[in-house]
């Protein structure tokens, strides 16, 4: 039996170094609020429970890289913790809203957003149902419908948090892993449709909604309404030029630029570390991009390679989607970049997640190596045979 591989230290390294890169900056974009928030008692708040928090997650993406990933084959496993999303889910509508949205559940001074969850349970029974129904991938009945429904459901109990961009994610990890597994293009055309329908219904619905579609299309027009947000964040990459202000110079973090240690983290990097800064950032996401596809796609079975799929797609989708909103190519909407915004949820469940990828690329490959050494067996077998006829002839 072949052994496993060695851990992708390549992609332990990238994570590793993004969530301590995030660390850095969140304490950055972070002393002067907490000085202010503390009356001048410390400038740490905020950095030190974003390196707590770090610490923890790598932690679990450790310990989850040495968990196989066929253990969330296991069916008590997939509908154990599609029940739990769902219990959460439910008990975020227990706590009084923030900003009018009712996202976390919090308890002595901390909070967890239950949507985080979410974007490992889908992946995982996707990845589950998909591989037991693979012989009815394409029968509406059997296999499209009940896939539909988990996703819809999930999306739902979401959207009324509300919380927009995680079903936009979640959409997207859906219709790509479902794509990957084999479903029919009309089967996919009619999901893609019916999330662009449910989404022009939710921006049509939501008079603040619109408003940021229309900043959009326009912010230096709502540079002092709905697009101020976004018309700072462009301030702020704009003047940290190539090579940026400096660490912890930057000018727009200070009571300019809102929660600029969370969804906008990302503006306060181009300030203060330029483009050299943000290219590095972006650089770190594709080289994860090809690590966790590589894992992805050399997996030994096909429960791995959807799995490994639906995680990597939803870290970089997250991603290049807070990247677009902070540089405006996309329409505000509250999302953290992964590994670095501020946020205990959001931290351990990536590294989680990567800690799963890791665990797949511990055996990557290794269906191939079995194969090779199946054929190579008779080969030897062969030629030891020749030897004997070749001896015994001699004798």
């Amino acid at each position: 039996m072949t052994k496993k591989l060695r851990i992708d230290w390549f992609l332990f390294v990238i994570a590793a170094s993004l969530a301590l890169f995030g660390v850095i900056m969140v304490y950055s974009a972070s002393a002067m609020i907490a000085l202010k928030e503390t009356q001048g008692e410390s400038q740490f708040t905020y950095f030190y429970k974003q390196f707590s928090f770090t610490l923890a997650g790598l932690a679990v993406m450790y310990l989850s890289s040495k968990i196989d990933y066929r253990w969330y084959q296991k069916s008590w496993v997939v509908y154990g913790l599609l029940a739990l999303t769902v219990v959460l889910l439910f008990s975020v509508f227990n706590f009084p809203p923030i900003n009018g949205a009712r996202r976390w559940i919090r308890y002595s001074g901390y909070s967890f957003q239950p949507s985080e969850v979410a974007k490992i349970a889908l992946p995982v029974f996707l990845a589950f149902f998909l591989t037991k129904n693979e012989e009815t991938i394409g029968e509406l009945k059997e296999t499209v419908l009940p896939c539909a429904a988990v996703f819809a459901f999930l999306c739902a109990l979401i959207l009324v948090e509300p919380d927009l961009g995680t079903v936009i994610i979640l959409s997207i990890v859906f219709t790509v892993v479902y794509f990957a597994a084999g479903a029919r293009i009309l089967h996919i055309g009619s999901v893609i449709a019916g999330c662009f329908l449910i989404g022009a219904i939710a921006l049509i619905s939501s008079p603040y909604r619109r408003g940021r579609i229309f900043a959009f299309l326009n912010p230096w027009e709502n540079a002092d309404d709905a697009a101020y947000q976004v018309v700072q964040g462009l301030y702020a990459i704009g003047s940290g030029g190539i090579f940026g202000e400096g660490f912890a110079k930057g000018q727009q973090k200070l009571f300019y630029l809102p929660y600029p240690y969370s969804d906008f983290i990302f503006a306060v990097v181009g300030e203060e570390l330029g483009l050299i800064g943000t290219l590095a950032v972006v650089a770190a996401f594709g080289l994860m991009l090809w690590r966790g596809a590589r894992a992805a796609l050399l997996a030994p079975d096909r429960f791995g390679k959807l799995l490994g799929m639906g995680i990597i797609t939803g870290i970089i989708v997250q991603a290049l989607f807070n990247i677009s909103v902070v540089v405006s190519i996309l329409p505000a909407k509250g999302i953290p970049l992964p590994f670095i915004s501020y946020g205990g949820s959001s931290v351990v469940v990536t590294l989680f997640a990567v800690g799963i990828l890791l665990n797949l690329s511990q055996h990557a490959g290794i269906a191939s190596f079995e194969k090779a050494e199946e054929k190579e067996i008779p080969t030897r077998r062969k030629k030891r045979k020749s030897l004997q006829e070749v001896t015994e002839s001699y004798r």
